[in-house]
């Protein structure tokens, strides 16, 4: 699986590169901000919302600490999926949120 860390998740979209971010956190957690644009699937659906992405899309996958979209991004890679998993999670993500 591929990783990015947060900082470079970050600097990425400084630099106005368009990324799929899908955060696989819970609503509640999600209420305390998130990456602006990203997509909330809590991980409990990312099963059943798997069939709404592109398989020629790649995606970042984003949780609180990185170990929830560790198991989201392995699981959608099974699947045929190009995912990168956003290691420290929203905890190190010191960029923009909404």
């Amino acid at each position: 699986m591929k990783r990015l860390t947060a900082k470079e998740v970050q600097e990425k979209l400084e630099n106005g590169e368009q990324l799929n971010i899908i955060d696989v956190r819970e609503v509640d957690e999600v209420k305390e901000g998130k990456i602006p644009g990203a997509n909330h699937i809590p991980l409990g659906l990312v099963e059943f919302k798997m069939n709404e992405l592109d398989k020629k899309k790649e995606y970042v996958m984003v949780c609180r600490s990185g170990a929830r979209s560790g198991r989201a991004a392995t699981y959608l890679e099974g699947q045929g999926f190009q995912v990168i998993n956003m290691d420290g999670g929203m905890m190190s993500y010191e960029g923009k949120t909404e």
